[in-house]
């Protein structure tokens, strides 16, 4: 995989490489909103973790800041609520990058 590979291409060459050996993969440390749109449809059945931030800010704007940006955690337990209906195969759900436990129990209530 190369630096602004594209995830389907990415997917692809790790498929081909492990003879499709990998299980499932997973998503971490990104907002629900950077990346849920971006899933291509033909992995949604092989995504099994998804631990995303609780920041909508870039990395960039994350690298630089001198304080921890834990979001809105209802609207977190919402977006990931919404993420988790397109993946069947979600086994492993959590928070990373700002999430803690109202962003966890934000999900529960949102029926992950």
């Amino acid at each position: 995989m190369s630096i602004g590979q594209d995830l389907d291409c990415a997917l692809d060459e790790v498929e081909a490489a492990t003879g499709g050996y990998v299980r499932y993969y997973g998503i971490n440390c990104a907002h629900p909103e950077h990346f849920g749109e971006q899933l291509p449809s033909r992995w949604l059945n092989r995504i099994g973790v998804v631990r995303p931030n609780a920041s909508r800010r870039s990395h960039a704007e994350l690298d630089e800041a001198t304080e921890l940006d834990d979001g809105d955690p209802q609207e977190f337990g919402a977006l990931y609520a919404e993420m988790a209906e397109k993946l069947p195969r979600l086994r492993v759900v959590g928070g990373c990058c700002g999430s803690d436990m109202r962003h966890i129990k934000a999900l529960i209530a949102a029926g992950v």
